[in-house]
């Protein structure tokens, strides 16, 4: 695997001068904010050596590098998930290659469904903590110690830093701001309601198919995490409205300009 990383990585270098510190990983309906990255350069993942390629709709399938509020970044305008078929380590592959770079901050951002009663379909949940229903960890099996420990803490998957600083944003800008514990499962199936009442038994607020192991992996590699979950439909036993990957999609659209203001504030001051 080291060498896969290694290979991609000097891949990467050959084609973008200046490395960014600062990564982006955009889910469902939320691609459209590489309009906000300046002096873009766009990698098909079908062009990097060892990179898998997004087949969902709504996952563009690119790596791109550019600026955005005065720093340098990059984005995934698209991700990869388990239920796709990949493998754990696969699905994670890029956040090793983002640390050999030299990427410090991640910030993932996905569509989920609320079951927390106060949530409303199109709202922001700036993710606090995480639950993993995942049947595979992304660190299962050999560790290599050049990329983390063993056993890492996970006390503070989502560092309070990022999120105080967007709940200071969102004051400032007058932006209606949830906080929340996002649970993650492998999908593809949307929750059954007793599913949806379970997870909000458990301490969830929202629930989704990625983004858990992403965040592993990141912590592994030791850099700073921010997490946003778009809520694109809402679940539990009272709720009758039947979701599809296409409402998901435009739930997402609707939210955009609250994620574009507030991730293009939060790439400036973090």
């Amino acid at each position: 695997m080291l060498d896969k990383i290694n290979q991609t990585a000097d891949f990467l270098r050959s084609k973008v001068s200046d490395m960014p510190k600062l990564a982006i990983i955009l889910g469902t309906g939320l691609g459209n904010l590489v309009d906000y990255i300046e002096d873009k350069v766009f990698i098909p993942y079908s062009e990097i050596p060892n990179f898998p390629v997004s087949t969902v709709q709504g996952h563009s399938g690119n790596l791109i590098f550019g600026s955005m509020g005065g720093k340098r970044v990059m984005a995934m305008q698209g991700r990869f998930h388990y239920y796709e078929g990949y493998d754990m380590k696969t699905v994670t592959f890029p956040v090793r290659v983002m640390k050999a770079l030299g990427v410090e901050t991640l910030f993932v951002s996905n569509a989920a469904g609320g079951m927390n009663k106060e949530f409303q379909v199109g709202d922001v949940m700036v993710i606090t903590d995480h639950i993993n229903l995942f049947p595979e960890n992304p660190l299962r099996g050999k560790n290599y110690e050049e990329l983390g420990p063993r056993f890492p803490a996970m006390t503070e998957p989502y560092d309070l830093r990022l999120v105080e600083i967007a709940d200071k944003i969102a004051a400032e800008k007058g932006m209606r701001l949830m906080h929340g514990v996002y649970v993650g499962t492998t999908g593809p199936t949307f929750e059954t309601p007793a599913e949806y009442e379970y997870f909000r038994i458990i301490g969830g607020d929202a629930v989704g198919m990625s983004t858990v192991p992403e965040v592993i992996v990141a912590k592994h590699a030791g850099m700073e995490v921010f997490g946003i979950s778009v809520i694109t439909d809402l679940g539990g036993k009272d709720i009758k409205e039947v979701p599809t990957h296409e409402e998901v999609q435009k739930a997402a659209i609707k939210a955009q300009p609250t994620v574009e203001a507030l991730m293009t504030e939060m790439v400036a001051r973090s």
